[in-house]
């Protein structure tokens, strides 16, 4: 992983770094480690990404792994 020299070598280390850091021991180890605020401020970065980023076809296809597309209930 390489950052800061271009932005196509930029993609590609955040994409290994988000790997990385998605696997389960990983990802249990350091969330049992951090403290709340730390978790609400992960929590609201990251998802300010996704909806930022996304389209909410693509995050409920490729970040939720929903099968079939995602339907709001509809209230009466």
């Amino acid at each position: 992983m390489c950052f800061g020299l271009n932005l196509d070598l930029d993609r590609a280390s955040l994409s290994c770094f988000l790997q990385l850091a998605g696997k389960p021991d990983f990802a249990e180890m350091l969330a049992g480690r951090l403290s709340s605020e730390e978790i609400q401020d992960v929590v609201h970065f990251f998802t300010g990404l996704l909806k930022n980023n996304l389209s909410e076809d693509e995050y409920h296809r490729l970040f939720l792994r929903e099968q079939s597309p995602h339907q709001h209930s509809k209230k009466k």
